[in-house]
């Protein structure tokens, strides 16, 4: 029987992509998402993976929805922790909730999310967890003290909960996405983006595409002797 992996924010951008390199993996894949209706619709009937709609912010959403993607499909064996906003703006200007917002989503969700699948992969001593982290959690970033506080500290819960499982054959690792050529990143003004391409060794921004397939190096059945790591994709943008 196909592992089943769940995918958060798995119906568009990287998401997408990493639900996509999984899928090509053998894996049942289920892709959360948390309001956008049509793009989960569209990208189900495209792709034929399965979607489930829960905010990953929320404990109890979360249980409910997990316990959905178990009865329907089987154990979780395989997570990605993908979900993330930004909410930008330099320390004087950022409101709390500005703060409260991208920690809860972007690192409170990796607590939710393993908190309710770690039991169930160490009882079946097999479990793969990947945690998006990004460039600007291990540089930091200007404007954006709650995204790289919130990015940074997935790099340390990964770290930490990869020496919790790995006794029970549960690897857990991040991956380090530089400037991807995302919705998000598409976002930032024509000026800026060139500045920030300029500074980018190999001359382009990523693709989606080359974060999936670092997602998928790290959760196949025989990358079991990698844990506690984070792979940077970033085009040698940050040579960590």
């Amino acid at each position: 029987m196909a592992r089943v992996a769940l995918v958060t924010g798995g119906t568009r951008g990287i998401g997408s992509a990493i639900s996509l390199a999984l899928k090509a993996q053998g894996r049942t894949v289920v892709a959360n998402y948390a309001s956008n209706e049509a793009a989960a619709a569209s990208f189900q009937a495209e792709t034929g993976i399965a979607v489930v709609k829960f905010n990953v912010c929320d404990y109890e959403e979360c249980e409910a929805g997990i316990a959905k993607v178990v009865a329907e499909y089987g154990p979780i064996e395989i997570l990605v922790n993908n979900a993330g906003i930004t909410r930008d703006g330099t320390l004087l200007r950022m409101r709390r909730d500005m703060w409260d917002a991208v920690l809860d989503t972007n690192l409170g969700s990796c607590f939710n999310m393993c908190k309710l699948t770690f039991e169930g992969m160490r009882d079946r001593k097999y479990g793969r967890v990947v945690n998006i982290g990004s460039i600007n959690g291990q540089a930091g970033q200007y404007g954006q003290v709650n995204y790289a506080a919130a990015k940074s500290g997935i790099h340390g819960f990964t770290k930490a909960l990869a020496q919790e499982g790995a006794r029970f054959g549960i690897t857990v690792n991040a991956i380090a996405p530089g400037y991807v050529d995302t919705e998000m990143v598409r976002a930032v003004p024509g000026e800026v983006l060139r500045k920030i391409v300029a500074k980018i060794p190999v001359g382009r921004l990523g693709q989606a595409e080359d974060i999936a397939r670092g997602v998928a190096f790290l959760t196949a059945d025989d990358a079991g002797f990698v844990t506690g790591s984070t792979l940077s994709i970033n085009g040698g943008m940050h040579m960590y």
